[in-house]
């Protein structure tokens, strides 16, 4: 899980988190939920955190096999012309 103050975090348009690693070397910008880009993702102010935690909860989805095929297809367009 990535901390809310994570440098590390990136997300997609419906807020789906990987680290950075996976996001450039595994999934080359390719959401495999949605289809979509990611941005890096902004870091929530602590003060606003003590009023309003981010969530604790886990979701994991694991990658499945179709998403080779997604890249491969969407890979090259970039994720505002998918």
């Amino acid at each position: 899980m990535l901390p809310p103050e994570s440098n590390e975090a990136f997300i997609c348009s419906y807020e789906c988190t990987f680290c950075k690693t996976c996001v450039t070397e595994i999934l080359n910008n390719v959401c495999p939920n949605c289809s979509g880009g990611f941005q890096k993702r902004p870091i929530r102010p602590l003060k606003e955190l003590v009023k309003n935690p981010a969530s604790k909860a886990i979701i994991y989805k694991p990658i499945k096999e179709s998403f080779n095929q997604l890249k491969k297809e969407v890979g090259s367009i970039p994720p505002r012309l998918r």
